[in-house]
């Protein structure tokens, strides 16, 4: 549609209309000046190796030029959308982060967390690939499930590093674990806005995603042992690796497409967990001092047996408090309870949303009593039960800010670029860029999903920018909308693996901050393969393996 006829239908009182070909009315051009801000971030990651909150600011700073610059952006409304992404990223993505970390601080400080790393090895076998699959699959999928937004990388990594993994293997692996999971995200929260982006049934479109996932939850074991001992230890760990993959995928599927999506990132989590050790108590594989775990002599010698048993078990104790508190308090509803939606002053409804022909809101959805607070409610639960006096308490709190505040800078301009890119209309230039390959669509769906996911570091975030784009390119290519609509949720979890966001958070809790580069490298390839591999995979399931499709109930 051509901006200037979508100008002149606007609503009384908008401000801007979002040119999509404002560059020689041309897509092909104004796409390639849409990806230099996005371009620019990702060579100050990948090819300059430069920290996280400089990548994510040189991506803002050249944002702002091309949304002010070409896109015509009022540089007020550009600085609005700047200051609504940034206060976004503070709350809820931000508090959630600080109080998750400030939990990992308190079980640090109490001992519990020690405690936690002696029954892995007490319990575990000796051999460092096998508690890859424990903690950065199994029990960091369970944290994805309660808390997300990087916390799961941080938590699970900084656990690695005290089982003898160094820190930059210890926060790579993690990170491509943790694409398992995050379609599904806290609670099924991404397919629920999903389902409300693109008026598509949740349910079904949580179905799809399942009839995709799992495939990739199954094999992850097998590529990640294959990266860190190579094929040889595929063909001497297999029967874990079937075990661990295969029971996360097969409850994945199941939870939902016959239980309900909102719990499939906790069911499949503690069911491999739990397969997982058992098998492992009853299977043993032959002992490789090349991956032998580093262990404390001392600590071994001196504790006996059944001391070892109780203290180990108290470690879970954390992980246990928070999973049941933040489980009640959403179901509860009282996440809800007091909840405040602000139109944002200057920019709700003041952009004009050319490609759908409407306003486009700006609504900050104000929760004081939301999963974060579920989450510090946790930690002073713990804090409480550990007996973690109020001096010891306040040293937590301060070295959570230690941590996080570097975290929380990047967070709060990676997520502005999003909005300023969203509200521009850069970002829905983008996506008419990739719905034109016509036929190859359903190839490159995924890679919608996977930008989204880059730039705001949430998949919840990204179904929101793309959820519906996804929907409108299939009905005009004649492809099938659930299909291209759940792509945009599992597309996004391989840019997860790569988003400044989860990398500046992950790296809280290790000696890698100001090394987000050198992450960033380790994975992004891994990221981009993976994508491919799903675009493969749904260019088959509309073409080839339709019946894979759940239908839409009447």
């Amino acid at each position: 549609m051509n901006p200037a006829l979508a100008a002149s239908a606007l609503p009384v009182g908008t401000l801007f209309a979002q040119p999509l070909t404002p560059v020689g009315n041309s897509l092909a051009l104004s796409f390639l000046v849409a990806l230099v801000p996005i371009a620019v971030a990702l060579a100050m990651l990948g090819i300059l190796r430069r920290p996280a909150w400089q990548a994510s600011l040189a991506g803002l700073i050249a944002g702002l030029v091309i949304a002010i610059g070409v896109w015509g952006m009022p540089a007020g409304l550009a600085l609005d959308a700047v200051g609504a992404g940034m206060t976004l990223a503070l709350i809820p993505v931000m508090w959630i982060v600080v109080n998750a970390l400030l939990l990992y601080n308190i079980a640090v400080k109490s001992g519990r967390f020690d405690q936690f790393r002696q029954w892995m090895l007490d319990h575990l076998p000796d051999d460092r690939r096998l508690v890859l699959l424990v903690v950065a699959f199994s029990f960091g999928c369970l944290l994805e499930g309660i808390s997300g937004f990087g916390t799961p990388v941080a938590i699970t990594s900084a656990l690695l590093v005290g089982l003898g993994f160094p820190a930059i293997e210890a926060l790579t692996f993690t990170l491509i674990f943790n694409t398992a999971p995050v379609a599904f995200g806290a609670l099924g929260v991404p397919i629920t806005v999903l389902g409300a982006v693109t008026s598509l049934h949740p349910q079904t479109l949580g179905a799809m995603v399942g009839r995709q996932l799992p495939f990739f939850a199954f094999l992850l074991p097998f590529y990640v042992v294959g990266m860190y001992g190579g094929v040889r230890s595929i063909g001497k760990l297999w029967p874990a690796l079937v075990v661990s993959g295969g029971s996360f995928a097969l409850a994945q599927f199941v939870t939902s497409n016959f239980l309900g999506y909102e719990l499939t990132d906790v069911l499949s989590s503690l069911t491999s967990l739990i397969v997982t050790i058992s098998f492992l108590k009853v299977w043993k594989p032959e002992p490789d001092p090349a991956f032998a775990i580093a262990r404390d002599a001392a600590s071994r010698s001196t504790r006996a047996k059944s001391h070892a048993e109780r203290i180990g078990y108290g470690g879970w104790l954390p992980w246990i408090v928070v999973s049941v508190v933040v489980i009640f308090w959403v179901h509860a509803g009282i996440a809800s309870i007091g909840q405040a939606n602000v139109k944002w002053p200057g920019l709700h409804n003041a952009v004009y949303m050319t490609l759908y022909h409407k306003s486009y809101a700006a609504v900050w959805s104000f929760q004081p009593l939301g999963t974060g607070t579920a989450i510090l409610l946790a930690a002073v639960i713990t804090a409480l039960w550990t007996r973690v006096g109020f001096g010891d308490f306040v040293a937590c709190v301060a070295q959570t800010w230690k941590q996080t505040r570097i975290a929380i800078a990047t967070v709060m301009m990676i997520v502005a670029l999003a909005y300023l890119l969203n509200y521009s209309g850069m970002s829905y230039t983008l996506g008419m860029g990739v719905a034109s390959t016509g036929a190859l669509f359903p190839l490159v769906s995924a890679t919608l999903g996977w930008v989204a996911v880059f730039l705001s570091g949430s998949d919840t975030s990204g179904n929101a920018l793309f959820g519906n784009l996804q929907v409108v390119a299939a009905k005009q290519l004649g492809l099938d909308p659930v299909l291209m609509a759940a792509t945009n949720s599992s597309g996004g979890v391989m840019g997860k693996m790569i988003s400044p966001q989860n990398i500046a958070t992950g790296v809280a809790t290790t000696d890698l901050k100001g090394k987000e580069g050198e992450v960033f490298v380790r994975t992004f390839w891994h990221s981009v393969f993976l994508t491919l591999v799903l675009g493969v995979l749904v260019f088959l399931q509309q073409h080839v393996l339709s019946w894979m499709i759940p239908a839409l109930p009447h």
